[in-house]
């Protein structure tokens, strides 16, 4: 069996961490040739030292990188473009993301995505590539690695719709004045999932669910009417395949983004898994859906209806919020003010072009700036 060349952008994260503990099983299978990290150099430092890649970069090094290691946002995309790698785990969160992907796909690799950005900024230009490199876009979400598995092999023609599940996030039981209050502490508090703060926030806001609408829009080539959203909050299906017949198929399992970062690696085939938890249905009980409330999560709105707008639109959401998301964290605006600074963005910058990633940089570059001048008195 022949080892796998494994790239891992943004090993220091969550999904980072994750991808080192499932490859460090299966060692027979795949093999890291190349770590990049965003700005945690002890820990890329240890990483490195512990799996022993050939290459090592750092996007924002701060004065702490190895003379060795590759530096800057390039570093992404030299680790990317090796030849010792035929799998890249896309974990970086942030715009940063995209041009990694595009240069991966258009060498021919298989991009295991869990960079958001990639598709919602870019996801005509992300297509595009796949198509001319030949390469394979396999997603690391657990929504969208459910949809994967649950169409299989089907045909996109037997699909009616498909229905992503959403925790709900800290503010599920809120009422609206109250979440247009909640401090940094609460929003950071998710139930369910422990993840890296701008992505924590994000689920406090439902933004992330607004993003995921727009990946599963190019993911699987079905329009927006054909995509919907529920509220799940135990986090044990993971999403919903409703076919022409009226079957409906779901994926299931206990919340654990090891399973599908395993198979964004094996897809199509399976492997066994020897941290696989047995599920136990009497200890998944019981199991509750309700509908999105816009009127409490009204970033989840402007992100879909950004998505149906299409354009430069889905970049000026991303932007705006990824800026508005740094400015609270920061404390400079309350929580509220997120999606009034999205609404904000998204009024004023209207019909940029958006054919070439020049064009889309120049849509993020606007909105982020737009929403720092929001922000002052």
């Amino acid at each position: 069996m022949k080892q796998q060349g494994v790239a891992v952008l943004g090993s220091t994260g969550s999904i980072g961490t994750a991808t080192l503990r499932v490859i460090a099983r299966h060692q027979a299978r795949f093999r890291i040739t190349a770590l990049t990290a965003s700005s945690n150099a002890t820990l890329l430092r240890e990483q490195a030292a512990s799996v022993r890649p050939e290459y090592v970069g750092i996007a924002n090094p701060n004065g702490d990188s190895d003379p060795a290691w590759g530096t800057g946002t390039d570093c992404l995309i030299a680790a990317a473009m090796r030849a010792d790698v035929d799998i890249v785990v896309n974990a970086v969160v942030g715009t940063a993301g995209l041009p990694a992907t595009l240069a991966a796909l258009h060498a021919g690799k298989r991009v295991a995505l869990a960079n958001k950005e990639s598709l919602v900024m870019g996801g005509d230009a992300v297509l595009r590539a796949c198509a001319e490199g030949g390469g394979e876009i396999v997603p690391v979400d657990s929504e969208h690695s459910a949809i994967l598995q649950c169409i299989g092999t089907r045909p996109l023609g037997e699909v009616r719709r498909i229905i992503l599940t959403a925790s709900g996030g800290p503010f599920r039981e809120w009422d609206a004045s109250r979440i247009a209050s909640a401090t940094i502490e609460d929003a950071l508090n998710h139930p369910t999932w422990r993840m890296g703060r701008k992505i924590s926030i994000d689920s406090a806001t439902l933004v992330n669910k607004a993003l995921e609408v727009i990946e599963a829009h190019y993911l699987f080539g079905l329009p927006y009417d054909r995509v919907d959203v529920v509220v799940h909050p135990q986090s044990i299906v993971h999403s919903f395949v409703e076919f022409i017949d009226g079957s409906v198929l779901a994926q299931v399992g206990f919340p654990d983004m090891e399973l599908p970062i395993l198979y964004a690696l094996t897809h199509p085939h399976r492997i066994d898994d020897i941290a696989a938890r047995a599920f136990d249905p009497s200890s998944a009980s019981p199991l509750t859906f309700e509908p999105v409330d816009p009127e409490r999560f009204p970033s989840f709105a402007l992100g879909v209806a950004a998505g149906v707008r299409d354009g430069s639109a889905p970049a000026v959401f991303n932007a705006a919020n990824e800026a508005a998301v740094k400015l609270f964290l920061s404390g400079r605006i309350g929580f509220g003010d997120i999606a009034r600074a999205i609404a904000s963005a998204l009024a004023a910058i209207d019909g940029l072009p958006s054919v070439s990633v020049a064009d889309l940089s120049a849509a993020d570059l606007a909105a982020r700036n737009h929403v720092i001048g929001w922000s002052r008195p």
